[in-house]
């Protein structure tokens, strides 16, 4: 189980300083939540929250959620999803869905990649 002195220890390795307060402890627990219902919850079986870089994954997490509290509560409505469609003076389309609550969700590429070889993907089929 991850705790706020190993988060210390692991930040303090990449050069960041995390303080032991009740904040840090609250940032932790979210972190905790986020990977816990958005990638241990879909791991192949096999492969739980004792696995390799999980909790690795969940201080990276952490330090995200220390730098923008709740980022990984945040709440977002239909019209708020949206795709950049042009570039020169930037616009942007309101998309609805956008595949759900996943395209929705704040996702970094070193948690990704730290937790992708546990991930459950389903075989598709394909017709030819």
């Amino acid at each position: 189980m991850p705790t706020v002195a190993d988060w210390i220890t692991y930040a303090a390795a990449r050069g960041t300083v995390i303080a032991d307060d009740t904040d840090s402890a609250a940032a932790l627990v979210r972190a905790t939540d986020y990977i816990t219902f958005n990638y241990i919850s879909r791991f192949a079986s096999g492969y739980d929250a004792t696995s390799e870089n999980v909790d690795e994954a969940i201080y990276e997490a952490a330090n995200l959620e220390q730098a923008t509290p709740n980022l990984f509560l945040q709440t977002f409505t239909p019209d708020q999803q949206k795709v950049l469609t042009k570039v020169g003076d930037l616009s942007w389309t309101v998309t609805g869905r956008a595949g759900g609550a996943d395209a929705a969700t704040p996702v970094s590429t070193k948690i990704e990649a730290m937790l992708r070889p546990y991930r459950n993907y389903s075989a598709g089929a394909m017709v030819v």
